[in-house]
């Protein structure tokens, strides 16, 4: 068995080390242009030409949970991508969220803001009931985050295409736009975007959509940036309809120094850490799943070129 890693964004030789320890009896090699022929491929963000020269893939691992960048390439015909279901990412993706909402309920920004003043400050305590969370997105992350959030007894709400049962979480369903949708957001005062990135998906956070979020909402992006039209976040910020926000993830990373959310004082930038790849747990996923490949069984994670995701 030969298996290829091509990473574009990552130190290379830990991720070729680990998968040589996971699978001793296989040829693991770093991709190189003109390289022999894989069974597997193990990659983040590769460029074309590997798929181009790629032509004997049996599986396609990705190294996280988003597939967006593969969706934009040519993929050999009916070869299987597979994601990653968690692989310590959920865990990671709730701690953030949590932390972003707490944070904001609790004005922990404002009492930081004073103390940096001197001021000795009070504030007074909200109700959760007038804090409900709206998750857009219930997959694997998406079901953690929300069931984390349901422990601190807010209202929590939760969005996807198909619909989906959580304990503790009023599920809504149905195509973006729709009434399902927009019943959706009308419940929600807090939003959180978990969303895999598509073409039906990218800029639905926009002025119709946070408009219909209770007056103010607050934004937490932890997707892909491209899900958010920035340019209408700040108007609905500076107009009083939303709070604020808390963005994790951006159009162009690492962001720009003149974009203007790195300055606005009701917005929280994060460079993208959220949720991080855990490498040994990735690895011991992508082993299990290549096991069971070869076994000639089916896995779970296999993205659907159709939906994106």
């Amino acid at each position: 068995m030969r298996i290829s890693f091509c990473c574009s964004d990552t130190k290379p030789q830990p991720w070729v080390d680990g998968l040589k320890a996971a699978f001793p009896d296989a040829e693991v090699s770093l991709w190189s242009a003109g390289a022999e022929p894989a069974d597997y491929a193990v990659v983040w963000m590769p460029p074309q030409q590997f798929f181009d020269e790629q032509l004997k893939l049996k599986g396609i691992f990705n190294i996280g949970a988003g597939v967006d960048a593969l969706m934009k390439l040519r993929l050999p015909a009916g070869v299987p991508v597979v994601r990653l279901d968690d692989a310590g990412m959920s865990v990671q993706m709730a701690e953030f969220v949590c932390h972003a909402v707490i944070r904001h309920f609790r004005e922990f920004d404002g009492y930081e803001a004073d103390v940096a003043e001197g001021k000795w400050s009070y504030r007074k305590p909200r109700l959760r009931t007038d804090y409900p969370i709206g998750v857009m997105g219930l997959g694997v992350l998406g079901e953690r985050v929300s069931r984390a959030l349901a422990q601190f007894d807010f209202p929590v709400n939760g969005w996807s295409r198909s619909p989906k049962a959580i304990e503790g979480v009023q599920c809504f369903s149905g195509d973006v736009g729709g009434q399902g949708f927009q019943d959706f957001l009308a419940a929600s005062r807090i939003l959180v975007c978990l969303l895999p990135l598509t073409s039906e998906t990218r800029g639905i956070m926009n002025m119709d959509t946070l408009s219909r979020l209770r007056t103010g909402g607050y934004v937490i992006n932890v997707a892909r940036g491209s899900h958010l039209v920035d340019g209408d976040l700040i108007t609905l910020i500076d107009n009083g309809h939303l709070a604020g926000a808390t963005l994790d993830v951006f159009h162009v990373e690492p962001l720009p120094a003149d974009h203007p959310f790195w300055k606005h004082p009701k917005i929280t930038v994060t460079p993208h850490t959220s949720a991080r790849t855990l490498r040994e747990e990735s690895i011991a996923q992508i082993a299990g799943k290549v096991r069971a490949v070869e076994r000639g069984e089916r896995v779970a994670g296999i993205v659907d070129p159709l939906r994106g995701y």
